[in-house]
C-alpha cells in the first residue's frame, strides 16, 4: 500500500468523516421534514399542469405499435455498449482506445480530468452519453405524433436526460468525490445547509441561488449610469440620462426593454452597459423602467403597455426635449411591443419614429423554439388558473423557472453541483444577479401575449390583432429597421427573428451576432468577444442569407452606432435632464427597478 503522503488528497479522517455523516443525516431529516410539511400545508398534489404524462403515453403507445423499430433501436444500443466494453477493456489493459462517443461541443459537464484519465469514470461518462443519445433518437423517430406532442416529448426527454447525468450525483462525480475525501464530508454538510437555506419558508419550493444576492446593489453596482426619472405612471418610469458629450443627435433615443426582466440588463457594469455606451456616442438616451406589477395591476392589458408605456414615453420625451421625432432600440418582448406600436402609429398616420432597432425579437412565432413547448391550451389554462390563484399576476418564479429549463445544464444543474454537492457559495456575477431579479406580470397582458402571439401567431398576420382602435399590419411599418439576432439564441431563435425582414414595409438591415440571447447583445466593443455577420441582401431563406453573409470580428455595436446615427439627425447642444418641461422626479435608476418580487 502506498504512503498516505503520496496521495494528492491525503487520507480522510475517520472521526471527522463520521461526525459529518451524522450532521448530514440530521440536516437531511430537517430538510425533508420542512419540505413535506410545506407541501402538505399547501395542499399540493400530483397534478400534471404541463400535460407531460399525456404526451409520453401517446408516444409510448405509438412506439409499441411498431415493435420492429423498438427491437432495432435496442439492438443498436446493445451494439454500442459492446463496442464501449471492448474499448474500455483495451484501456484497462493499457492499450490506447478512441472514445466511442464524445460530449457535444460546449458541454462543460465533463471537464474534470478524471472523466478522461480514469477508466472507470470514462466508462460511466460514455455509457451515459450513449444511453442519452439513444433515448433522444428513439423518441424523435416515433411516427404519428402531432407537432406539439412531438416537441413536448423531445423537450422533456432532454430534461430527463440532463437530470440523470452522472455529474449530478455524489458517487458518480469525481470532482465531488475528491472534495468529499479532502474535506471529510464537509462539502456535503455545507451543501445540505445551502439547500435548507434555499428552501422557501412559505411555499416549500427550492429557489436555487445562482449568485450572491448581497453582492450587488441596484443603482450602485449595476444600473449606475447617471440620470434622472423625468416621468412616471402606473406602468413605467422614464429615465433620461445625463449627457456625456457636448453635442448630441437631434433625435433622442428611446430604449424599450422587456418587462419580463428589469431594464438594467442593458446597464450592468460600465464596461458592458449598452445604455452608457449609446449615451457616450452622442445620443440623448431615455429608457423605460417597467413596474414590477402586483395584484392592483392584474387587469392591465397589452394595449395598456403600448399606450401607457411606449406611447406615453414618446409623448414625455417630446415634453422633455421639445423634439417630436425619435429613434428606438428595443430588446426581446420590448421589440415585440415596439413593432406593434409602430404598426399602430402607421395606422394612425404617425411617423415620429424615424428608425427602430430590434434586438433578439420575435414578431413571427411560427417557429418559436423550445418556448413553444409550454404553449398549448392545457398549459395556458393551467397558467391562467395559477395567475388567478396569485391575485391575478404571474409570480416571478414561474417565468424564471421556464427560462432556466431551456438551458438546464447551465442554469440549474451546474448550480446544484456547485451549491449542494460541492458545498460552495455561488460566485458573485452581475449577469446572474440580474437573471435572479425576476418580475411579475399582469394576467390580462400575459394571457393576451401568449394566446395571440405564441399560440395563434396573429401579430404577423395583417389585421390579426386590433390595438387601440386600429387594425394593425406590420407591413405598414415604413420605418427603417435594424434587426439583430443571436446565432445561439434559445429564446428567440435567429431564423425566426429573421422572418421580420420579410414583414416590415421599410428598409431592413439584418445583423447576426455570436453567442446567445443576452451575451450576444451585451457584447461591448471593449470585450469584442463575439463576431457578427452582415449581408446587404435579405432573401426569404435565412440559410441563404447566412451563406452570403460576411463575418466581422468584434462587437455589432459599432455597426449599429453608424446606422442609428445616420437616422438620428444632425448634432445639437447636449440636453440635461430637467431642461425641458419635465423636471427630475428622482435620480436614476428610480424606484420601480428596486422592487423585488420576493
Amino acid at each position: 500500500m502506498s504512503d498516505p503522503q503520496d496521495s494528492p488528497h491525503g487520507t480522510p479522517d475517520p472521526v471527522k468523516m463520521a461526525e459529518n455523516m451524522v450532521r448530514i443525516a440530521e440536516t437531511s431529516q430537517r430538510l425533508v421534514t420542512e419540505f413535506v410539511t410545506h407541501q402538505a400545508a399547501a395542499g399540493i398534489g400530483m397534478g400534471d399542469p404541463l400535460n407531460v404524462s399525456g404526451a409520453f403515453i401517446e408516444a409510448m403507445s405509438r412506439m409499441m405499435a411498431d415493435p420492429g423499430r423498438v427491437v432495432q433501436a435496442q439492438m443498436q444500443l446493445w451494439q454500442d455498449y459492446m463496442t464501449l466494453w471492448q474499448h474500455t477493456a483495451q484501456r484497462m489493459m493499457g492499450q490506447p482506445a478512441d472514445p466511442v462517443v464524445q460530449p457535444a461541443p460546449g458541454d462543460r459537464r465533463f471537464r474534470h480530468h478524471e472523466w478522461q484519465e480514469n477508466v472507470a469514470f470514462d466508462f460511466i461518462k460514455q455509457s451515459y452519453l450513449l444511453t442519452a443519445r439513444w433515448l433522444q433518437a428513439t423518441v424523435k423517430e416515433v411516427e404519428g405524433l402531432d407537432e406539439q406532442t412531438a416537441r413536448k416529448v423531445d423537450f422533456y426527454t432532454r430534461e430527463f436526460v440532463d437530470a440523470m447525468a452522472p455529474t449530478n450525483f455524489v458517487m458518480t462525480n469525481p470532482q465531488v468525490l475528491e472534495a468529499t475525501l479532502e474535506s471529510n464530508g464537509e462539502n456535503l454538510v455545507h451543501g445540505l445547509e445551502n439547500m435548507l437555506r434555499d428552501l422557501d419558508k412559505e411555499s416549500g419550493q427550492l429557489h436555487i441561488r445562482m449568485t450572491d444576492p448581497n453582492a450587488f446593489k441596484v443603482g450602485i453596482d449595476v444600473a449606475r449610469t447617471p440620470g434622472q426619472v423625468v416621468f412616471r405612471n402606473e406602468l413605467m418610469e422614464l429615465i433620461q440620462y445625463e449627457p456625456m458629450t457636448e453635442t448630441v443627435h437631434r433625435r433622442p433615443l428611446l430604449v424599450v426593454p422587456p418587462w419580463i426582466n428589469k431594464f438594467y440588463i442593458l446597464d450592468l457594469r460600465p464596461e458592458n452597459s449598452f445604455i452608457r455606451w449609446a449615451n457616450a456616442q452622442g445620443f440623448t438616451t431615455f429608457v423605460i423602467s417597467w413596474v414590477n406589477p402586483d395584484e392592483k395591476l392584474a387587469k392591465r392589458s397589452f394595449e395598456d403597455y403600448m399606450l401607457e408605456g411606449m406611447v406615453a414615453a414618446m409623448d414625455a420625451i417630446e415634453q422633455a426635449t421639445g423634439e417630436r421625432e425619435i429613434v428606438t432600440a428595443s430588446l426581446c418582448l420590448g421589440g415585440t411591443l415596439t413593432a406593434a406600436t409602430l404598426a399602430w402609429l402607421a395606422a394612425k398616420g404617425d411617423d415620429r419614429v424615424k428608425a427602430a432597432t430590434y434586438m433578439n425579437t420575435l414578431v413571427d412565432f411560427e417557429e418559436a423554439g423550445d418556448l413553444s413547448v409550454f404553449i398549448d391550451e392545457e398549459q395556458i389554462k393551467a397558467l391562467e388558473d395559477r395567475m388567478a390563484a396569485h391575485g391575478g399576476v404571474l409570480d416571478a418564479d414561474a417565468m424564471a423557472t421556464t427560462f432556466n429549463m431551456l438551458r438546464a445544464n447551465d442554469l440549474i444543474w451546474s448550480f446544484v453541483i456547485n451549491n449542494y454537492l460541492l458545498g460552495k457559495d455561488p460566485f458573485p456575477f452581475d449577469l446572474l444577479f440580474w437573471n435572479s431579479d425576476s418580475t411579475r406580470m399582469p394576467s390580462a397582458m400575459h394571457s393576451f401575449y401568449l394566446r395571440n402571439m405564441y399560440q395563434k401567431n396573429l401579430l404577423s398576420k395583417p389585421g390579426g390583432i386590433p390595438l387601440g382602435g386600429e387594425s394593425i399590419d406590420l407591413g405598414k411599418i415604413k420605418t427603417p429597421s435594424y434587426v439583430l439576432a443571436a446565432r445561439e439564441d434559445h429564446i428567440a431563435p435567429w431564423k425566426s427573428s429573421y422572418v421580420a425582414t420579410q414583414l416590415y414595409g421599410g428598409p431592413v438591415r439584418f445583423v447576426l451576432t455570436g453567442s446567445g440571447h443576452i451575451a450576444g447583445v451585451t457584447n461591448s466593443p471593449e470585450a469584442g468577444k463575439y463576431p457578427h455577420w452582415l449581408n446587404p441582401r435579405r432573401p426569404k431563406d435565412p440559410e441563404a442569407w447566412l451563406k452570403g453573409a460576411k463575418q466581422h470580428d468584434g462587437s455589432w455595436w459599432i455597426n449599429w452606432e453608424k446606422w442609428c446615427a445616420s437616422h438620428a439627425g444632425p448634432k445639437v447642444p447636449a440636453r440635461q435632464p430637467g431642461d425641458g418641461k419635465l423636471k427630475p422626479i428622482e435620480p436614476a435608476p428610480g424606484r420601480y427597478v428596486k422592487v423585488r418580487a420576493k
